[in-house]
């Protein structure tokens, strides 16, 4: 019988899969809350993984 194992995690090289971040602004707003933005890896548009490969219909081996 044999053994499947799962794919290999397809993890963006670009940003370790870690694809949205949040970054301080310094200082604090009137209600006390750190400012902050989100920034996207612009590699895969924060979705911190590649894109697999379609296969080719119709393609013989």
């Amino acid at each position: 019988m044999a053994h499947h194992s799962s794919p290999p995690p397809r993890i963006r090289p670009a940003c370790d899969g870690f694809a949205s971040v949040a970054v301080t602004l310094g200082g604090r707003d009137h209600r006390d809350h750190l400012r902050t933005i989100t920034a996207h890896c612009p590699a895969c548009n924060g979705l911190g993984v590649t894109r697999t490969r379609p296969d080719r219909e119709g393609a013989r081996a």
